[in-house]
């Protein structure tokens, strides 16, 4: 893992963190430009709910409590919880830096793939789990942090005609 000092826990309250697990890192594992040094991504370990139901924590005795997995060096968990009366939402997301048009549409494609997920604007999109993700160009950091201000916002104009983004239509924009 590249830290476990920070670990991103997800509470998905249908219980359904094994199978968003195995989704993500399918998604990652699948993903063009990698390479040898691209740390893979993997279920690292995944612990049960004892056989007692006082422990179970409004879930079922022996199903999935917590799975643990890595995408690309970032540490999760995902936690089995139960209904709280809350979820996900675009107050966080995970952002994934893409380096190629050809990354972007994979991200985008798999990421929008189910029942639930939505498009929703400037790269930002919610997987079929609730979660919410920004697919975004490496390219468009770079141009939004440029320091011209008139390319800058030119930039921004075009980002905001977009769901997902078009690395050929950004850079057209930042060149002016």
């Amino acid at each position: 893992m590249a830290s476990d000092k920070i670990i991103t826990c997800l509470w998905f309250s249908d219980n359904n963190a094994e199978e968003a697990a195995r989704f993500y890192t399918s998604v990652f594992n699948s993903a063009p430009g990698l390479s040898e040094s691209t740390a893979p991504s993997k279920i690292l370990h995944t612990q049960r709910y004892p056989d007692d139901p006082a422990l179970c924590h409004r879930s079922e005795p022996g199903s999935v409590m917590v799975v643990r997995f890595d995408l690309r060096g970032h540490p999760f968990v995902g936690l089995n919880g139960g209904k709280q009366g809350f979820g996900f939402s675009h107050a966080v997301s995970f952002q994934v830096v893409c380096d190629s048009q050809e990354e972007v549409d994979h991200f985008w494609e798999k990421l929008t793939e189910g029942e639930g997920a939505t498009e929703v604007e400037c790269g930002w999109l919610t997987d079929k789990f609730g979660v919410s993700w920004q697919v975004s160009p490496r390219l468009l950091l770079e141009y939004l942090s440029c320091g011209d201000p008139e390319k800058t916002q030119r930039v921004t104009t075009e980002m905001f005609k977009y769901k997902k983004f078009d690395i050929a239509a950004l850079t057209k924009a930042f060149e002016g």
